[in-house]
């Protein structure tokens, strides 16, 4: 019997936990790497409470002049930004008591115009990550006295945030005034990865609040950038939500544009949306193709593929992690030495190193804290073990200690060369930073944390919040039956927050209000609004159990598991997943030789990088999207 008609994610045990390391790398045993962890949760506490005694509740951190700055919006970014790293360390008490002053004092009532991809990626994940941890009593973060006041905020500012969207093209304004609208000289250029980088946080906004209008309007967002793509497959770096012109045609995987395809995979791996993964599938195809000079990645026109800049910047690091996630690990790893040793020589990667030269680019020798390569080389770690990733680690963190620590927290480094401090710490050093380096050691050093052995698998956000794929974020249309979110009716509730836009050009959009559309993708009814319960139930449909909610538990005591539906054997099977691999959707039964032969993951163990297609035990996958001949890539 077939688990399932549709497509579902090929499990491959490369994440899990069966490599015992006693000498983990040359000078690293496994009590180094406890060491290594302790210190960096060490750094993690001396930054964050250096910005707890001297900054809050503004938004950053001076570390050097031990003051505060507003860089964002004046609502304690970088607590907000925080509050999951405090959960994964385990400090309950200070987590709890950041949920309870963010839940009684932050307000978003406020005459502020704030950056839509910034506020999304570190206000809104922040509290949607922040409430599923302290909402649910099996991550071990539980605040009793917790009442959603965090969702509350998010699905308020959300809200706030939904003129921005107002456009002919569906991709949004750059920014928006959380209590006036988008003002009527608001610039009309935004970012491809501002454009595209907003479709997690609103779309488990959508699944937590039962209402997709912000899932929607993300998606058309997305739409948006990838239809106005060139033939090519490319996209741009800055487009006019207007008109839809490209008024910046470099295309690459690094500034403007990075999370554009971090978002498109990851949107898939917590939606399971396949338009996203072909979307995807396209746009990998087509940066391997055009953008990467083995192991570099240089940007060209996005129409005719002409070298525009051999230059390395440090947002391109994220991509040796994504790789992982989509199972394409070789490149990743040649790609991650290359940018290391950037690393290497100056103890920090600067904003940009030029590969013609081989130096760094003028005018950007900066490293401001950025966790990019840090995350790669957890992902890479955890996929391969290879102990010389726990080296790179072991590297950064000492360049961290040794040059960036300052006062009161860590400074940005204004110049690498000579590793100049600079008053600044953004709120992603403690977010992504700190949290990245602190996996990467507790890895090693046997886990246990929320990531590793907590309940859920967790998709991270471009901003390191976790995000866990549970039912009810990730299955909905597997729920939806009996999840109770929607009703049908003829009234679809219909809310907005004003909008300064000219009448011109809202009518050249012929839309003056958001409502909920007729037929969201992750639901099968027409005309639905969302669903009032009162009691305990708090809009959850009567009859969803806590365990079905969070997918702990799918079947009592005297159910058999071969009499249910398909539906409810594949929700276990992705639930229990490790690592998804990409590739064209395929279709996996009970029956397989994966699920029935433990020697395929024995070989896995033996050698994580050999190419599982040539074991006719495991089904044939289609590698286009990785492949293409080194004569037809891009030369410098």
């Amino acid at each position: 019997m077939e688990v399932s008609k549709k497509p579902i994610l090929l499990v491959l045990l490369l994440f899990s936990g069966y490599f015992a390391f006693e000498v983990l790398s040359e000078g690293v045993t496994k009590e180094e790497a406890k060491q290594l962890r302790d210190e960096v949760r060490e750094m993690f506490y001396h930054a964050f409470d250096g910005y707890m005694k001297h900054a809050f509740p503004r938004d950053e951190l001076k570390p050097l002049s031990c003051g505060g700055e507003d860089t964002l919006g004046g609502y304690a970014l970088t607590l907000i930004d925080s509050l999951d790293t405090l959960a994964l360390l385990g400090d309950q008490e200070r987590f709890s008591a950041s949920v309870e002053w963010i839940g009684k004092n932050l307000r978003f009532d406020i005459n502020k115009t704030v950056s839509i991809f910034e506020t999304t990626i570190r206000i809104l994940g922040g509290l949607l990550s922040a409430h599923l941890l302290a909402s649910d009593y099996n991550t071990g973060m539980r605040i009793p006295s917790y009442d959603d006041e965090l969702l509350r905020l998010a699905e308020d500012l959300g809200r706030r945030m939904l003129p921005a969207f107002d456009t002919p093209t569906g991709i949004p304004f750059g920014s928006v005034n959380l209590l006036l609208g988008v003002d009527e000289n608001e610039s009309k250029i935004t970012s491809t990865a501002g454009g595209g980088t907003l479709t997690l946080e609103f779309g488990v906004l959508s699944r937590l609040t039962y209402d997709p209008i912000f899932e929607q309007v993300t998606k058309n967002a997305v739409r948006g950038l990838w239809s106005r793509r060139s033939r090519i497959n490319l996209v741009g770096a800055h487009i006019d939500v207007f008109s839809g012109e490209w008024t910046q045609k470099d295309a690459g995987i690094g500034t403007s544009i990075d999370s554009f395809y971090e978002y498109l995979l990851k949107a898939y791996l917590l939606f399971g949306d396949e338009e996203y993964l072909f979307i995807f599938q396209e746009a990998y195809r087509a940066a391997m193709h055009y953008l990467y000079n083995d192991p570099w990645y240089v940007e060209v026109n996005m129409n005719s593929a002409a070298l525009v800049w051999p230059l390395f910047n440090s947002l391109q690091a994220f991509w040796p992690g994504l790789q992982v996630l989509a199972g394409d690990i070789e490149p990743a790893i040649k790609t991650h030495a290359a940018f290391f040793s950037v690393w290497k020589r100056y103890g920090f990667t600067p904003e940009g190193f030029n590969l013609a030269t081989f130096n760094v680019q003028q005018g950007q020798k900066s490293y401001p804290l950025r966790p990019e390569l840090i995350e790669s080389t957890y992902w890479l770690y955890k996929a391969t073990r290879n102990p010389s990733f726990l080296d790179a680690g072991r590297d950064i963190l000492a360049s961290l200690q040794y040059g960036a620590r300052c006062t009161c927290g860590y400074c940005h480094i204004s110049d690498v060369e000579f590793h100049q401090q600079e008053d600044h710490m953004e709120s992603f050093f403690l977010a992504e930073t700190v949290k990245y380096l602190w996996l990467l050691f507790d890895l090693a050093a046997g886990p246990n944390n929320l990531v590793e052995t907590g309940p859920y698998k967790y998709i991270f956000s471009t901003e390191g919040h976790l995000l866990p794929a549970t039912p009810q974020i990730s299955l909905v249309t597997e729920h939806c039956s009996y999840i109770g979110a929607y009703c049908r009716s003829g009234n679809p509730r219909q809310e907005t927050y004003p909008s300064h836009i000219s009448k011109d050009s809202r009518d050249r959009n012929q839309s003056e209000s958001y409502t909920v559309l007729d037929s969201p993708d992750f639901l099968p009814h027409a005309n639905l609004q969302r669903s009032h319960f009162s009691g305990l139930m708090k809009g959850y449909c009567p009859g969803l159990t806590h365990g079905q909610r969070f997918g702990i538990s799918y079947f009592t005591s005297d159910t058999n598991i071969e009499n249910e539906p398909a539906s409810s054997t594949q929700t276990s099977l992705i639930l229990n997943s490790t690592i998804i691999v990409v590739s064209d959707p395929i279709t996996v039964s009970p029956d397989s030789e994966v699920n029935k032969d433990p020697g395929i993951l024995q070989d896995l163990e033996d050698d994580p990088n050999q190419e599982l297609k040539e074991d006719p035990r495991v089904p044939q996958l289609d590698d286009d999207t990785a492949e293409e001949s080194n004569e037809e890539r891009v030369k410098e």
